[in-house]
């Protein structure tokens, strides 16, 4: 029985499960709410988990000569310069999870999804497509879009991000946990003699970071900071002035890149509680929908992916079921993804340590093995369903400590 889908939302995830779908003989289409497909933001990290699944997905080729593969990930103090913590990117982090770390500009990883979508002849992008409303019965799900117009297939799956429309309709209408860190992004040339590495330069509720892009000519730079001014969202929190101010202190390096930044569009943090509920009948949740996440792990996108490989899966393995198919894609998913949304706010915590806090995580890093090092990452980069070992205790809650 043939089975056609919808998806609400042409993002990484959206795109990536609609990819994901017609590899499996499914016809999907997919409605984007933007008048064109097209990514914001700039630099993306991609963990092995989620190379892999671009492996399977078939869209690697699509990436050749612009994804960077860099040598290592190096934790440096703001203030000195000095590096903490290194974790190499060579030959034996490939061996052990079958694939290399990435890292790209967004845009390009979406251009090799669509394009690879486009040659299945399975999937039709339709941009244009606010969806205002989702509604289903006992044989199909239908989405009704701004212009007056509505799309019915056999099942949808709502990849409409971090505000989703359909998540508030079906699960959960309160507003994400925003922050009180602000974001600035700005990419720019690579100065020469900049090495191949992720590196992130930490402080007392500040980072700064950067990686290579767009096969290497590029330098993604995020810098980021707790702001101590007004309510987070409001006009004098985390503006351009408290930016200058709270990097200071830091290197001379730091304070150049960051001047060099084109600093007029901030960016707020948001994420949400893990809130399990995703599958209702014949309408689904995924990525940043369903469980988005703070960019401490840099795994936001690379969990949706993970997401689409699993749910193409679930829909070809219960063909005239997508209900079913979708509680079992909840079921292998939920886990997971709360476990990277909880860590994901430790992580954070840990990165912007001061004081005798930051002496104590530095003296820690600075004295784990080879081995060590990886006993923190394969929980991550290893098997797509893998969980950490070392969970918090349930009575621990991540969202109330960090004060969001």
């Amino acid at each position: 029985m043939s089975t056609e889908i919808l998806i609400a939302g042409g993002g990484i995830g959206g795109v990536a499960t609609a990819l994901a779908c017609a590899r499996r003989g499914i016809t999907v289409t997919v409605l984007e709410r933007a008048a064109e497909f097209g990514e914001v933001g700039a630099g993306l990290q991609v963990g092995p988990n989620a190379w892999r699944v671009l492996r399977e997905l078939g869209v690697l080729d699509g990436l050749a000569g612009r994804a960077v593969l860099p040598s290592r990930w190096a934790l440096t103090d703001i203030t000195t310069g000095e590096e903490i913590f290194s974790l190499p990117f060579g030959e034996a982090f490939e061996e052990r999870y079958g694939a290399p770390y990435a890292v790209m500009h967004r845009g390009e990883l979406l251009t090799a999804l669509i394009t690879a979508c486009r040659e299945t002849g399975l999937v039709t992008l339709v941009p244009g497509k606010e969806i205002t409303e989702v509604g289903q019965d006992g044989g199909s799900a239908t989405a009704h879009c701004a212009d007056g117009t509505s799309r019915t297939a056999d099942a949808l799956v709502a990849a409409d991000g971090l505000r989703s429309v359909i998540r508030a309709q079906l699960l959960d209408a309160e507003p994400p946990l925003l922050s009180s860190y602000v974001v600035y992004r700005g990419p720019g040339p690579r100065p020469e003699g900049i090495e191949d590495a992720v590196q992130l330069y930490v402080g007392s509720g500040i980072h700064y970071m950067q990686y290579p892009i767009s096969g290497g000519t590029m330098l993604n730079r995020v810098a980021s900071f707790k702001s101590t001014r007004g309510e987070p969202g409001t006009e004098e929190w985390g503006t351009p002035h408290e930016l200058t101010e709270k990097f200071a202190g830091a290197t001379a390096y730091v304070r150049q890149a960051v001047a060099e930044m084109d600093i007029g569009k901030r960016w707020p943090l948001c994420d949400r509680k893990p809130l399990a509920g995703w599958a209702q009948g014949r309408i689904t949740l995924l990525g940043d929908a369903a469980h988005p996440m703070n960019q401490y792990l840099a795994q936001g996108a690379c969990q949706a992916l993970e997401d689409a490989l699993v749910l193409g899966a679930a829909l070809a393995d219960t063909p005239g079921d997508p209900a079913a198919a979708f509680k079992s894609y909840e079921a292998v998913r939920f886990p997971r993804t709360s476990a990277v949304q909880e860590i994901t706010r430790f992580v954070g915590d840990f990165c912007h340590f001061g004081g005798a806090a930051a002496l104590v995580r530095d003296h820690l890093l600075a004295g784990l093995g080879v081995e060590d090092r990886y006993a923190y990452t394969d929980w991550l980069y290893g098997g797509g369903d893998t969980v950490p070992s070392l969970a918090l205790p349930a009575h621990v809650d991540l969202y109330a400590l960090t004060g969001s």
